[in-house]
């Protein structure tokens, strides 16, 4: 018996990826650099294929199907493998080093798959990375201490960088925490010049509540540590939210906090194939992630 052809074209999969991730073929044939009759085109072809309908259209409502959100998964998959498989086969050869810097949180939470993927792909490439706070990252990056940066910054129009991912903000506190309604709100903040610190309290002076530091600490796990045991409450990214962590911003009343991005930073000079297929790797994973907010500069 003949061996049904499945519908799992690259090419439909990535439009399929990039619609969902756009909010709706308008803005994914932009991004594609297609017109919008071919990425409906595709969706046509791969709904056909698959025997299901991957979009409700109901007006100007664009929504997954349950077996859209079932495809979107293994879509993103089978993308990254085959961005894998075509990175090892094509680009065996490419070796030297690439020093890459970042925050400490987003390489804890984001970057230790995108970089076991691409040392599997690449391991002729030495892969040197720094964790440290954004401004010390962008002077270090300025003497031309790095290849390539992972900094965070205010949302912004196009600027320097390439925008890969949006961070979204929370007030988290531990259960163990016990607040008087008369005393200052205890923050567990890292220290000057980070960005979390410094939009923390900013946002607490124009509410006009009143802070004190009651933990300091250089390293995430510091701060969590001292979350967890009741110390304070703290900044976190929505994805950083430890086991047993609250968010507490509309019951303790605090101000909301506006989203903070990720760009990422190449530096100028004389071109190094290790260092471009590391910027590209890092882009591409980061976009077919579940959690992606990715936009280009």
């Amino acid at each position: 018996m003949p061996v049904p052809q499945l519908p799992f074209d690259l090419d439909l999969l990535r439009s399929f990826v990039t619609i969902v991730e756009a909010g709706g073929v308008t803005r994914a044939a932009e991004r594609l650099g297609r017109t919008q009759s071919t990425v409906s085109l595709q969706m046509k072809r791969l709904e056909d294929g698959l025997g299901r309908r991957l979009f409700q259209r109901d007006g100007k409502s664009f929504e997954m199907t349950a077996e859209g959100e079932q495809l979107l998964t293994y879509a993103r998959r089978l993308l990254s493998l085959a961005g894998e498989a075509s990175a090892a086969l094509m680009e065996p050869e490419v070796g030297g080093a690439v020093r890459l810097g970042t925050p400490e949180d987003f390489a804890t939470t984001h970057l230790p798959d995108i970089l076991f993927r691409f040392a599997r792909a690449h391991p002729q490439v030495a892969l040197e990375v720094r964790c440290d706070f954004t401004a010390n990252l962008l002077d270090g990056f300025a003497q031309g201490d790095f290849d390539l940066i992972l900094c965070k910054r205010e949302p912004q129009g196009p600027g320097d960088g390439l925008r890969v991912w949006r961070e979204p903000l929370v007030w988290a506190a531990s259960p163990r925490l016990l607040l008087s309604p008369e005393q200052p709100v205890p923050l567990v903040l890292a220290p000057s010049p980070d960005l979390y610190r410094r939009r923390a309290l900013e946002a607490l002076e124009r509410s006009g509540i009143p802070w004190r530091i009651a933990y300091t600490s250089p390293s995430l796990a510091g701060i969590q540590a001292a979350v967890s045991a009741g110390l304070g409450i703290t900044i976190l990214s929505r994805d950083m939210l430890a086991a047993g962590f609250q968010v507490v911003d509309a019951s303790l009343g605090l101000p909301d906090l506006t989203d903070m991005e990720i760009a990422l930073h190449r530096r100028p000079g004389a071109p190094s194939k290790a260092v471009d297929l590391l910027a590209s790797h890092i882009v591409r994973s980061l976009e077919q992630s579940p959690a992606a907010r990715l936009g280009g500069h």
